[in-house]
């Protein structure tokens, strides 16, 4: 993170000192990205398809005798072909039908002709409160991009219809419309190597390992060197809508929409939360509950917007804080008013109240398992808080910091400290005690919870990363850099680790550790139905493989398969045997033939588990 921050820090000063080089080096650096996905499409085409051609024009004969020796080439090609076609699917929502919406339509045209944004591809609704520009590259971004709009109902329902008209011209800014056709180039190309990267880690192959590792050097270096581009590409974006729609729409639009974050982060969702207890159902509206919220005044909007406009800059988000944005406008602070008229209401008119109860029936169903879920617990957890209470006085150590967590959870303004005491005197080396009481301690600005939250890590190594996510926000709160970079190391250390552990599910080598499965007699009865449902397979071993560094407490089985009879490919063989058995963890599949020093040591250990017949 310091790193990444002090280069943030040298190329702003390049940028500001010679604008020109720094956008030579951002170009080539850019053009580097195509270069290797170009270079490797036409590599695997000439490698492929020019050797046949080639041959073929020389002498078919020659082709004939020579095929034991072409095909390697021409398999490597394809290979190489294969794992670079990813398909990029568009961003989630409702597709705006033609004629469906046709005054909002008619608005989003006028301000994209007036912004000077390319022709877009879909409008899509969904139920943010937020809006996008999303470019989805064609063919990894050789063959350009197809332009997405996508407006949030929550955000049409919170803003009138000039403010609303002012986001969308900013997200035209980013197509755009607002910046040099360079700086549009590269806010695509910022966006889609991760797109990219995500795509192509996706695949897991052998193929896309080399591809997995540049972009794994490449995405994130790009990302430092174009962060000072892409943050005043907002700065472009917001005087786009500015000269389109006008500075005053805008600012009160970025105003409204970061007062209502923070109203929902702080008053909604909380409130929603505490419905569980009494309500065993989620509620049936919840985005016209949201609207009408939103609608009312807010009280703490003052104190809200003064907390906004303090706000520094942050390398996490590209975006300029309000405060920056809005001098940027010339246009002064002020807690913007509920509109007369929202914009949905204007430019959706009926399909606004449908699109409304099709995201509540949506979320309805989505949350709902945990809900129910959640109440059933919560009164479970009354009945025992009821218990606890009435022997308080006789409570075991571990009945203790129950009844402390208990207390916490169920009566919030209770002042718990003096209970978590009682149960660490009682038990001295309670993990989950000393965490959530550090925890507690820290929400009051009392450090002496780092000492709590850093001594549960040390007890029990599974907190760790629930622990350094609470210290991190204590160190960003009070803002102790510090601090903060130090539990930052931490943090990207754990993820590396569990990269390497991610990494060695997926691979066997030499020097890996093979275990007995130690799966119960039902778990073991259930992967045989599976290896006999399979139907290809003579015989299995399972063996379970030790995975270092691992924390998830997730088992990783290695299935050692000899298939039966003739076949295609024994890539499709295999993932019939993956398709169809059943294990308590992640697996992967071998085939005995293929891998012999691996079975060696995998039928070391026993079995076979499974023969046909």
């Amino acid at each position: 993170m310091e790193r990444y921050r002090q280069l943030v820090g040298r190329l702003e000063a390049q940028a500001q000192r010679a604008p020109g080089t720094y956008k030579f080096k951002l170009g080539l650096l850019a053009a580097l990205g195509f270069a290797v996905l170009g270079g490797s499409v036409l590599l695997a085409l000439g490698l492929s398809v020019g050797l046949v051609a080639a041959l073929v024009a020389i002498s078919p004969l020659l082709l004939l005798k020579l095929i034991k020796v072409v095909w390697i080439p021409v398999a490597f090609g394809g290979f190489m072909l294969k794992a670079l076609w990813v398909k990029f699917e568009p961003p989630a929502g409702h597709a705006l039908q033609p004629g469906e919406a046709p005054a909002l339509e008619a608005e989003i045209e006028r301000l994209r002709r007036e912004a000077g944004a390319p022709p877009l591809r879909a409008i899509l609704l969904d139920s943010s409160l937020n809006a996008g520009a999303a470019s989805v590259p064609r063919a990894l971004g050789l063959l350009g991009h197809e332009h997405y709009l996508v407006l949030g109902l929550p955000l049409m329902r919170l803003l009138d219809r000039d403010q609303l008209a002012a986001v969308i011209a900013h997200e035209f800014g980013h197509f755009g419309g607002g910046h040099s056709r360079f700086s549009g180039w590269i806010y695509r190309v910022r966006a889609g190597w991760y797109r990219v990267l995500h795509g192509l880690a996706e695949r897991r192959s052998w193929t896309t390992a080399a591809f997995v590792r540049f972009f794994g050097w490449y995405a994130p270096y790009f990302d430092a060197y174009s962060f000072v581009l892409a943050r005043a590409q907002e700065y472009d974006a917001d005087a786009t809508a500015a000269r389109v729609v006008g500075a005053a729409p805008l600012a009160q639009a970025l105003q409204r929409l970061g007062l209502s974050d923070a109203r929902l982060e702080r008053d909604f969702w909380p409130a929603v939360q505490g419905r569980v207890p009494a309500q065993p159902e989620p509620p049936a509206l919840l985005f016209r509950d949201m609207a009408a919220d939103l609608a009312q005044p807010d009280p703490q909007a003052p104190a809200r917007l003064q907390e906004l406009l303090g706000r520094a800059p942050d390398l996490d988000d590209t975006h300029p804080t309000l405060s920056q944005r809005l001098q940027a406008l010339a246009q002064t602070p002020a807690p913007p008013a509920a509109p007369a008229a929202d914009a949905a209401q204007v430019l959706l008119g009926p399909l606004a109240d449908a699109l409304e109860r099709q995201f509540s029936r949506e979320w309805q169903e989505q949350a709902g398992p945990q809900w129910r879920e959640s109440h059933l617990r919560h009164a479970d957890d009354q009945a025992r808080l009821s218990e606890l209470d009435a022997r308080a006085d006789a409570l075991s150590g571990e009945e203790r910091a129950e009844y402390a967590s208990l207390v916490e959870q169920l009566r919030p303004d209770s002042d718990v400290g003096p209970l978590y005491r009682a149960a660490l005197q009682a038990l001295p080396e309670h993990a989950l005690s000393h965490g959530r009481y550090g925890a507690w301690l820290l929400a009051r600005n009392d450090v002496a919870g780092v000492d709590h939250v850093e001594r549960a890590i040390a007890l029990d190594p599974r907190l760790l990363e629930s622990g350094l996510s609470v210290l991190e926000r204590h160190y960003r709160e009070i803002g102790d850099r510090a601090g903060h970079q130090a539990v930052w190391r931490r943090i990207e250390a754990l993820q590396r680790q569990r990269a390497l552990a991610l990494q060695a599910r997926e691979q066997i080598g030499a020097k890996d550790e093979f275990l007995p499965h130690a799966l119960a007699p039902q778990a073991l009865a259930v992967a045989v139905t599976g290896l006999q449902r399979a139907g290809n397979v003579a015989r299995a071993w399972i063996a379970r493989k030790a995975i270092p560094g691992d924390d998830s407490g997730v088992p990783h089985y290695v299935v050692l398969v000899k298939t039966r009879g003739w076949r295609w490919s024994q890539s499709g063989a295999l993932q019939k045997v993956v398709d169809a058995i059943e294990l308590p963890g992640s697996c992967i599949v071998l085939d005995a033939g293929a891998e012999r020093a691996v079975a060696k040591r995998i039928q070391a250990l026993g079995g076979p588990d499974y023969v046909r017949g």
